[in-house]
């Protein structure tokens, strides 16, 4: 009976959130599958271990969970799910800096190890070349590059290109105006082109 709605316009995020807090359970399944990929992606090259940006996946949606009861439409949910995302990494990365204070002589290694994971989903046009046998090393360079950029410029170019979230809504994430985004953007993808300008044979 039900099939004839099948091709119906799927939900809004907004109105999927609204029916969970309501007590449908399946409608927050759906936004977990619509979203986990993205902001794993997002966790996963802020924090460069997969395991740390497992945990902190799920403590994202453990938020979700936790907050649901207040949730109000106020702003597009994809927001809401980055700044959460975005405020775990910057808890995550003080951590760090304070354990390599407390650490200095701690041996570093496993970060070019990590690189092709890191690297899984990064669009193909993003790579400056045709020259098939270079893209792994190209995607390893890449990785390196973009876990390198300034936090500012990183989280931006992150949530622009690998996320595909718009500049107002990375402004609203950041609490920074659109064309400072804009410009943290254009830093990072002009440091991006320096790192891998001899990869570039045109």
């Amino acid at each position: 009976m039900d099939d004839s709605h099948s091709t119906q316009e799927p939900r809004s995020d907004e109105a999927l959130m609204l029916s969970f807090r309501d007590g449908n359970a399946r409608a927050f399944e759906e936004l977990v599958a619509r979203h986990r990929r993205g902001l794993f992606n997002f966790l996963l090259r802020s924090v460069q271990n997969r395991s740390r940006a497992e945990e902190l996946l799920q403590e994202v949606f453990l938020r979700v969970v936790r907050s649901k009861d207040r949730y109000e439409r106020t702003a597009k949910l994809t927001t809401w799910l980055y700044t959460i995302a975005r405020n775990l990494c910057v808890d995550e990365s003080r951590r760090a800096k304070f354990r390599r204070t407390v650490s200095l002589d701690a041996p570093r290694r496993g970060q070019e190890e990590d690189s092709p994971a890191m690297v899984e989903t990064v669009p193909a046009d993003q790579v400056a070349t045709d020259d098939a046998a270079a893209a792994p090393q190209i995607r390893a360079r890449l990785a390196k590059a973009i876990a390198q950029l300034p936090d500012d410029q990183r989280e931006v170019f992150l949530m622009r290109q690998m996320s595909g979230l718009s500049f107002k809504e990375i402004g609203d994430i950041v609490g920074a105006p659109e064309n400072t985004v804009k410009s943290r953007m254009r830093y990072a993808l002009e440091k991006l082109r320096q790192e891998l300008a001899d990869f570039d044979t045109r």
